[in-house]
């Protein structure tokens, strides 16, 4: 029986949601968060495949905006819930869907579409690369210390309720994304799926918990947290897992980290996706007893390369034929001159010789200038075709900030 792609009926999406539960693995989400997601993925935007009666795949995007290098925030594609049941793989249905999709994207007018991967090795044929790193850590607080800058103790911690304070937060959280590439300017309701917090997720630990950090009768930052314990001979070996953190400035940050590590009764301070420089690394006294690692974190597809590379600004002057290859958006293909400072960008077809070559995956990747040209091309992704034009490109794409995506979609 031959396949159909259309977009999601809305009397439809318990179908549809049932399919990619069932695409990946078949564990039912919490109540709470199913409810949210119904909120938050809009039909008009979904993708449903049918075989007869079946919903078998589908897929959705959301209408995110995306901080860029220099501080615009820029439309973007959230792609979410990419999924083929397992009885309908190998027959090009992913193909086929994401070819959909970033059709439906152009059509829209968004020159980016975004996404995280389950399962990385799956996107970079269809254009996308990876953008930004997420950093974990598992630190031991006994045996760890801080040294905290100049005015942390000018810091007033308050413990709130997490409800009682989401308003506020949202509001110095949408102020902070400008400055640092890879952040998404939160739409209505994703407040709520930042802080969800379903028992069933907790695994035993406590409620999300929060802390406001404020001067001056000014918020100028919070974390928020759950708290695990464990009594055994030694006495209550316990466990704080960081799930989200903002700061204005380096004291309000250290001042943040120091309650983390000295809240009473634990002894593991667990931390994850974080940027990969995220200050707190150089507060420690032993960062090896930090376990620090890295992950794949926000994959970035260049859906119109012209508008894309014009949405961002330069760390330094650049002027540069770029031959890009993109056999899955073909119009993106050929050669492209790219003029651009710290004040902006140009990007328009040319016929001048090309300087560098590369897929739109490597433009992808060094898009949000966490990724640099010169490293791609170290691994043969990039090639220099005049003598100077990658150390230009290079060091103008780069960002003073690691790119970072604050939470999943």
């Amino acid at each position: 029986m031959t396949t159909e792609f259309r977009v999601l009926d809305p009397a439809e999406w318990d179908e549809w949601y049932g399919a990619l539960l069932v695409a990946f693995g078949g564990i039912s989400d919490a109540p709470e968060e199913v409810e949210l997601w119904r909120e938050l993925i809009d039909p008009a935007r979904s993708i449903a495949v049918w075989d007869g009666s079946q919903c078998v795949a589908g897929t959705s995007t959301f209408p995110f905006r995306l901080s860029v290098p220099g501080g615009a925030v820029v439309p973007a594609a959230g792609v979410t819930g990419v999924g083929v049941m397992g009885t309908h793989r190998r027959r090009g249905i992913l193909t086929s869907m994401m070819r959909r999709q970033l059709d439906d994207v152009r059509e829209r007018g968004e020159a980016l579409a975004v996404l995280t991967a389950s399962e990385p090795a799956i996107y970079g044929r269809f254009g996308y690369g990876i953008a930004t790193m997420a950093l974990s850590a598992e630190i031991d607080t006994t045996r760890v210390r801080l040294d905290v800058p100049p005015g942390t103790d000018e810091v007033r911690l308050r413990y709130v309720k997490v409800a009682d304070s989401l308003a506020e937060c949202e509001a110095l959280y949408a102020r902070l994304v400008p400055g640092r590439p890879g952040m998404l300017a939160r739409q209505p309701g994703w407040d709520r799926f930042t802080t969800c917090d379903p028992v069933a997720y907790r695994d035993g630990a406590s409620p999300l918990q929060c802390v406001l950090a404020e001067r001056d009768g000014e918020l100028v930052g919070y974390a928020r947290y759950r708290v695990a314990s464990k009594s055994g001979p030694a006495g209550v070996d316990g466990t704080v897992t960081l799930n989200d953190l903002e700061a204005v400035d380096p004291a309000v940050s250290a001042a943040l980290w120091r309650y983390l590590f000295g809240i009473d009764l634990t002894n593991t301070l667990k931390v994850k996706s974080r940027p990969a420089d995220d200050p707190f690394q150089h507060l420690v006294s032993d960062v090896r007893r930090c376990e620090l690692r890295l992950k794949d974190s926000l994959h970035v597809r260049l859906v119109e390369v012209g508008a894309a590379l014009e949405a961002r600004t330069y760390a330094a002057p650049v002027d540069v034929v770029l031959e890009v290859e993109d056999a899955f958006c073909p119009w993106n293909a050929g050669r492209w001159r790219l003029t651009g400072d710290a004040k902006g960008a140009s990007c328009v077809r040319t016929e001048d010789p090309a300087e560098l070559a590369l897929s739109v995956r490597e433009l992808g990747a060094a898009y949000l200038g966490g990724v640099t040209l010169a490293s791609l091309a170290g691994s043969g992704r990039v090639r220099e075709l005049r003598p100077g034009a990658l150390t230009e490109a290079s060091t103008a794409f780069g960002s003073e900030l690691a790119p970072w995506l604050p939470h999943g979609f």
